[in-house]
């Protein structure tokens, strides 16, 4: 889970070259079509059309509604280019020069011909692949920003498995059926999946206890569980759990919401409702069977190995692929089925709902390995709550409104704004705008700004970038016109509000 660094452009050119495989794509339509007329006049038989045409229709008979293309998107180097801009669009993805957008494209056609020839292969049955958001990046950019970090294979808690004298469980589960499970959420380049499995964990058991759920804070744990956990470069759902049992729970998402980055803790400060848990446990390690009795009580925080390029496009169905036990990613077991035959588990990833089945990936279950897929089954574990949530305190009034930011003796903009020069003459601005925003960077067109945290103007893109090497960047803001102080001296010159 911990963030690994950036990849240039140039090394992301050479892992994409790296992986490059020279593959033919799948014939035309057109040419299937030909192959028909010819072997139709050749035969002059009804039947044997009939039963060629059947035949390449169940051959190619691949739900392409999930996979994010069909077979005319392979025909050509203009329908796959056609294929990203749409794609692009649907994903808002801004290239900071052309030769950016070219790279990007040079590995979407490559992830397109590897998911491609993955489900051309796949079983009946299988899992395909498909365009998500991760579709533009190469295998070693996707590791580097969204997963990385080890699990320590140190378990916190040896009391005796609440669990354990189970004797029977239900043959499938879904705990997003019982309203124990939120909405899909999206980490972002941070890594701080950690937080999103235990704030799904505590969700579930409070909306269980209490029969209401409520979306927690994942914002809270990144800023200010720092003894053990690391933010955005990291932690472990155990410590999480132990973090709120020492700091008397969690806010909810609309009181601290989330934005993807590490800040300083304001918990304190908040005077809303809080969810509390009084203790956590352990699945025992690598036990399937126990993992499933504590999972038909409650959703359960896992971790896995989740790095594979399978699992990067992964779209949907029973995930059978290839992966190790290196832990790097935590996520949320919400439930356990089976279909066609396949045992599986149902697991809530952090990566938004355009990753798999709408955010989900269902795990392989009942296999050889006693760690289970992906390692699932070595470090889950889950929270305890036997008390109710405390009561509300009285709310503070609220703080006198801080007062706007001065441009000059005739021009304000509104706290937290940024005051920026529209027109000037020599050291003297003539006209200011201001961007909603605090500490901002003032663009040299003079109309927009960009963040303190992506402080490079790329006018020519309409992007914000970090530095001019980065690969991606956030749309700049357009100003807006600063007030002009109404209150007037005599001598003609205005007064400040």
């Amino acid at each position: 889970m911990r963030r690994g660094g950036k990849v240039s452009a140039v090394r992301s050119y050479r892992l994409y070259a790296e992986e490059q495989k020279v593959e033919n794509l799948r014939p035309s339509s057109r040419e299937i079509e030909a192959g028909i007329r010819v072997l139709a006049m050749a035969t002059r038989g009804k039947a044997v059309l009939f039963v060629l045409v059947l035949g390449l229709s169940c051959a190619a008979a691949l739900d392409f509604s999930k996979t994010g293309y069909n077979p005319n998107d392979l025909e050509s180097e203009e329908s796959l280019r056609t294929l990203y801009e749409s794609w692009a669009a649907q994903h808002e993805r801004l290239h900071s020069s052309p030769s950016e957008k070219e790279l990007r494209f040079q590995i979407f056609k490559n992830n397109v011909r590897y998911i491609d020839d993955h489900n051309r292969q796949a079983a009946d049955g299988g899992y395909l692949l498909g365009l998500n958001k991760f579709a533009d990046l190469t295998h070693e950019e996707f590791k580097s920003a969204y997963v990385g970090s080890k699990f320590a294979r140190k378990r916190a808690r040896t009391d005796a498995f609440r669990y354990a004298d189970v004797a029977a469980v239900p043959k499938a589960i879904d705990w997003r059926w019982k309203g124990a499970v939120s909405s899909v959420k999206d980490q972002g380049k941070c890594g701080s999946c950690w937080a999103f499995s235990t704030a799904g964990s505590v969700e579930g058991i409070n909306q269980i206890y209490t029969g209401r759920l409520q979306s927690l804070s994942e914002q809270e744990l990144v800023d200010c569980d720092t003894k053990y956990d690391q933010g955005c470069n990291g932690g472990l759902m155990d410590n999480a759990f132990e973090f709120l049992i020492q700091n008397r729970g969690l806010h909810t998402e609309a009181a601290y919401p989330y934005h993807a980055a590490q800040g300083k803790c304001v918990r304190d400060k908040l005077n809303s409702p809080v969810v509390t848990i009084d203790d956590y446990q352990d699945v025992p390690e690598n036990s399937e069977d126990d993992l499933m009795k504590a999972l038909a009580h409650q959703p359960v925080s896992v971790a896995i190995e989740a790095g594979g390029r399978d699992f990067q496009l992964y779209s949907n169905g029973v995930f059978t692929g290839v992966c190790g036990t290196n832990l790097d990613h935590g996520v949320l077991a919400v439930g356990y089925g089976t279909e066609s035959g396949k045992d599986y588990w149902i697991v809530k990833n952090s990566w938004g709902p355009n990753w798999g089945e709408g955010g989900y990936v269902r795990l392989e279950r009942n296999i050889d390995a006693q760690q289970g897929k992906c390692g699932i089954a070595i470090e889950a574990s889950f929270p305890i709550k036997t008390a109710p949530n405390p009561e509300p305190s009285n709310p503070s009034p609220p703080p006198a409104p801080k007062p706007d930011v001065k441009c000059d003796g005739s021009y304000s903009c509104n706290s937290g704004s940024t005051c920026c020069c529209v027109f000037s003459l020599g050291r003297h601005c003539f006209s200011w705008g201001c961007c909603a925003l605090e500490s901002a960077t003032c663009c040299k067109d003079h109309q927009h700004c960009c963040p303190a945290e992506k402080p490079v103007c790329n006018t020519r893109n309409g992007q914000c970038l970090q530095s001019k090497h980065d690969l991606f960047g956030v749309p700049m803001l357009k100003r807006v016109p600063a007030k002009l102080n109404t209150e007037l001296r005599i001598d003609g010159s205005s007064a400040s509000q």
